[in-house]
């Protein structure tokens, strides 16, 4: 509760976290009470102007989503991101149809082809990430294509400044556009370790929940070199914990 407080101070209006680890193909009541508590502990804490949405990283099976979901229901969420992984894309019909909580996906989808199936499901949020999926122009294609299906667009950025300076200028430009994810806290006074890499991140200062639209060249932010040359000396090699189910085999982070 205490991080949720810290976002908010800042202006934010709106939450997302994922309530669970590793998940077993059907797993237990008890686990999916914990699921359920945990969400709930942190609607009664922010209360309901508070926007909340849920990642579950394709750590559900389409019958364990469909289980879980309709207990979310009365939590009134945002949406929940990434139900399943994308090898069943084909499938997100069951999953849309299964819930009234709006359904994101698209971070491990890489270009427009991938997102055909999912948008024809009734998804309610695509999620392309530009700093994989085709940068500004080819997000900016899945964006328009995404309209036409009535779905809104949430850029994915757990990254620096750089890959989130890039997604605001296509939030600005994007009448689908929904909502920004970014993991830097924002806000005046931030000293988080990626803010570093800019000469001034108050460009992304949020008092209110919006930022306001960047005015200078390029992305609208000025790169602190130095920064990035000491950076490049100690290399970048982060990778994803090894999770594992109860008999070994191993399990979705």
């Amino acid at each position: 509760m205490a991080n949720a407080d810290t976002q908010l101070a800042r202006g934010l209006t709106a939450l997302k976290f994922a309530p669970s680890d590793g998940l077993e193909h059907i797993d237990t009541a008890q686990e999916l009470k914990n699921i359920v508590a945990r969400v709930t502990a942190v609607r009664e804490h922010v209360g309901d102007k508070i926007d909340i949405a849920l990642d579950f990283h394709g750590r559900f099976s389409l019958a364990m989503a469909r289980r879980v979901f309709p207990y979310l229901e009365p939590l009134n969420l945002l949406f929940i991101e990434e139900p399943v992984l994308p090898e069943f894309s084909d499938k997100f019909d069951l999953i849309v149809a299964s819930t009234s909580t709006p359904i994101a996906t698209g971070e491990r989808l890489f270009d427009r082809k991938d997102y055909k199936d999912v948008l024809r499901s009734g998804i309610a949020v695509a999620q392309p990430d530009l700093s994989h999926a085709g940068g500004i122009s080819e997000c900016r294609r899945i964006a328009t294509m995404a309209e036409t299906y009535d779905v809104a667009v949430a850029p994915h950025c757990p990254l620096g400044p750089i890959a989130l300076a890039a997604c605001l200028q296509l939030d600005f430009a994007t009448p689908n556009f929904l909502i920004q994810e970014q993991v830097l806290g924002l806000g005046r006074g931030n000293n988080g370790s990626l803010m570093k890499y800019l000469v001034d991140y108050s460009v992304f200062d949020a008092p209110d929940g919006y930022i306001e639209l960047m005015t200078k060249p390029g992305l609208g932010i000025e790169v602190d070199e130095a920064e990035v040359r000491k950076a490049a000396e100690n290399g970048h090699r982060w990778r994803n914990p090894d999770w594992t189910h109860h008999d070994g085999s191993l399990a979705e982070w």
